[in-house]
C-alpha cells in the first residue's frame, strides 16, 4: 500500500509512452502528467533526509499541503469568533470594521464565557452621563521638562521601519496626523517614512542607538542633539525591554542592511548591525537614571522615559530607589506586556519570560504609588489592547494612556497570517518585498488608521459614560473586577502612598524593596534583618 501510487504512476507512465509511440496522441498526455510524479518518486527513494517520503514517496507531500493550508483552514472554516490566538476572529472583526467605519454592534449577546476564572467586567452606574469629548487628552512632563506633551489616550505602539514596510509606516504615520495621536518609532530608527506625512513621533532608543549611535555602536550625544531638535520628535522613550522578547538582543546580518536601513539606524553597509541585550550607556539604576537626565537635558527639555516588561521585581524597585536618591524622575514609563507581539522572537521568550500587563502594570503603579511618587510619574500601558475595554481595564490598574501596535496592523490589512518573518506578508505589511507592499495603498490605509482611533476612543468614551464617568482618570480599579480564585494574586495587593517604608507592606512589594540597591541590578545580599518579613497567617474562626 505504501508504493501503490508510485506503481500507478510508473504504470501510467509507461502506458502512455507505448500508446504515444503508437500514435494515440492521449498517452502523451498520461506521460506529461505521470512522468514527473513518476520521477519525483523516484527523488523520495533515493534522498535520505526525510524518512516519511522514502516510506511513502509521492503521497508523503499531501503532508506539508495540508500543513501549509492549515492555518487558513482552521481560520477560515472551523474556529469560532471566540477562538484563536494571539487574536480572535472577534477582535479581529472589530478593529476592520471601526477601521471601515462599518457596523460595530454585535447580535444575539456575548460569546465569553462570563463565568470563566479571570474574566473582567466593569461596574456601570444608574446615572449614566455622556462625555463631553472623545479626544481624551493626557499631559505628559514633570517638574524637568520643558516642552510636555499633550498625548491621546490611544496611540500606535512601537514597530520599526524594516519590520514594517515603507508604505506600512506612512500610512500609520498619516493616520496619525489626521487623528491627533502618536506613533512610536519602534528601536530601529526614524526612517524617510515616519518623516513623509509629519505625524507626531516617538522616538525610542533601544540598546543599538540608532539614530544617535557612534562607529562602535555606543550612545553618541551630538548625533542625539541633532536628531532630537526635530520638531515631530514629541517624546523619547528608552527601550529596556520588550514584551514579546525581554532581555533578548539582536543581530541584523550586513546581507539584510539595504541603504533605506542605513539611512535610518546610521549604521554603515556591509557590517553587522549588533543590538545588544543591555544597553552600553549604564549598568547600575543611578546611572540609568543619570541617562535620562542626559536625554532630557540634551533634548532641550522633551519628555523623556523609558519602556519595560517588568522582569524581577527588585530591578524594578532598584530603579525606583535610584530615582528617589537622585531626584531624577522620568517623565514617563511604558509597561509593555509579555503578551506583545514581535515580527519573530525565539519560542521560548514568546511564551515564557516576563510579567504579563495586567500583573505588570499593576506592579509599577503600585510601586510609584507606595514609594510616594506616583504624582511625579506618567505611565503608558501596551500589550493586546485594541478596544475601548482594554484600554478601561489598562486604566483601572494603573496606566494614564495606551499604545497598540496589532490593532493599528489589523487597521492597515493585516489578516493574522503570521508570516511577519518570512518577508512574505500577504497585505504588504510585514514585508520589504517592493512588489507586495505596493498592494498597500498609503492614502486609504491611512484613512482607516485614523478611523479606528478614533471610534475606538468614541466606544471607549460611551462605556466611560456608562460608568457614569466623564473622564479617563476617573476610572479607578473599584470599577473592574477581575474574577480570581487566587487571593495571593498580585493583583489583590493594594499600597498606599509611600507604604513601601511601612512594616505592613504586603510581601510581594516588600521583599523586592528591601532587595533592591541603587548601586547594581543584582539583589542586595543584606542582612536577613532587612529583609521583609512575611505576615503572621489569619485562621478562620467560628
Amino acid at each position: 500500500m505504501r508504493y501503490s501510487i508510485f506503481a500507478i504512476l510508473i504504470a501510467v507512465a509507461a502506458l502512455g509512452l507505448v500508446a504515444g509511440a503508437a500514435g494515440v496522441w492521449y498517452g502523451w498526455i498520461a506521460v506529461a502528467v505521470a512522468g514527473p510524479l513518476t520521477l519525483l518518486g523516484v527523488y523520495d527513494l533515493r534522498q535520505t533526509r526525510h524518512s516519511l517520503m522514502r516510506n511513502y514517496p509521492i503521497i508523503a507531500h499531501m503532508r506539508w499541503l495540508f500543513e501549509g493550508i492549515r492555518p487558513e483552514i482552521r481560520q477560515y472554516l472551523i474556529e469560532s469568533d471566540a477562538d484563536a490566538f494571539p487574536f480572535n476572529r472577534e477582535q479581529r472583526s472589530l478593529v476592520y470594521q471601526r477601521a471601515k467605519q462599518a457596523v460595530q454592534t454585535v447580535p444575539f449577546g456575548t460569546q465569553q464565557d462570563v463565568y470563566k476564572p479571570e474574566y473582567a467586567y466593569f461596574t456601570h452606574s444608574l446615572a449614566p452621563v455622556h462625555p463631553k469629548t472623545f479626544d481624551f487628552r493626557v499631559t505628559v512632563g514633570g517638574e524637568s521638562c520643558k516642552q510636555p506633551y499633550a498625548i491621546s489616550l490611544f496611540n500606535i505602539s512601537a514597530m520599526s521601519f524594516g519590520a514594517l514596510s515603507g508604505n506600512a509606516i506612512q500610512a500609520l504615520n498619516k493616520g496619525a496626523k489626521l487623528g491627533g495621536f502618536a506613533h512610536d518609532t519602534g528601536e530601529g530608527g526614524i526612517s524617510r517614512y515616519h518623516r513623509q506625512h509629519g505625524g507626531d513621533l516617538i522616538w525610542e532608543l533601544g540598546s543599538g542607538y540608532f539614530g544617535c549611535r557612534a562607529a562602535d555602536g555606543t550612545f553618541d550625544a551630538e548625533k542625539f542633539i541633532k536628531q532630537s531638535a526635530d520638531p515631530q520628535i514629541k517624546m523619547i522613550e528608552v527601550k529596556l525591554s520588550q514584551g514579546a522578547k525581554p532581555g533578548h538582543g539582536g543581530v541584523l546580518p550586513a546581507s539584510k542592511i539595504t541603504p533605506e536601513i542605513v539611512e535610518a539606524r546610521g549604521i554603515p553597509m556591509g557590517i553587522d548591525c549588533v543590538s545588544p541585550a543591555a544597553h552600553p550607556a549604564f549598568s547600575t539604576p543611578v546611572e540609568f537614571v543619570r541617562f535620562l537626565q542626559q536625554l532630557r537635558d540634551l533634548s532641550l527639555g522633551k519628555p523623556v522615559g523609558f519602556k519595560l516588561c517588568v522582569g524581577h521585581p527588585h530591578e524594578f524597585m532598584a530603579v525606583v530607589k535610584a530615582m528617589i536618591q537622585e531626584e531624577i524622575y522620568p517623565d514617563f514609563i511604558v509597561v509593555d506586556g509579555s503578551e506583545g507581539g514581535t515580527g519573530a522572537a525565539p519560542v521560548e521568550f514568546t511564551n515564557s519570560v516576563g510579567m504579563p500587563l495586567r500583573e505588570g502594570l499593576h506592579f509599577v503603579n503600585m510601586a510609584l504609588i507606595g514609594a510616594g511618587i506616583r504624582n511625579r510619574i506618567r505611565i503608558g500601558a501596551s500589550g493586546k489592547i485594541i478596544s475601548g475595554a482594554d484600554i478601561g481595564t489598562a486604566l483601572a490598574l494603573g496606566a494614564d494612556w495606551c499604545n497598540s501596535a496589532r490593532g493599528f496592523m489589523f487597521a492597515l490589512g493585516c489578516i493574522q497570517a503570521r508570516s511577519c518573518h518570512t518577508n512574505r506578508c500577504p497585505t504588504g505589511v510585514a514585508t520589504q518585498d517592493p512588489t507586495r507592499q505596493k498592494a498597500l495603498v498609503v492614502p486609504d490605509k491611512a484613512a482607516r488608521v485614523a478611523s479606528f482611533h478614533k471610534n475606538t476612543l468614541i466606544g471607549f468614551g460611551e462605556m466611560l459614560g456608562a460608568m457614569g464617568l466623564d473622564r479617563p482618570d476617573q476610572i479607578t480599579v473599584d470599577v473592574l473586577h477581575i474574577r480570581t480564585a487566587d487571593r495571593a494574586s498580585l493583583l489583590h495587593h493594594r499600597l498606599a502612598p509611600l507604604q513601601l517604608s511601612h512594616p505592613d507592606c504586603p510581601l510581594p512589594f516588600a521583599r523586592p524593596w528591601a532587595e533592591a540597591q541603587t548601586v547594581s541590578f543584582a539583589r542586595s545580599e543584606g542582612p536577613k534583618s532587612d529583609r521583609a518579613v512575611p505576615p503572621k497567617p489569619v485562621h478562620a474562626t467560628g
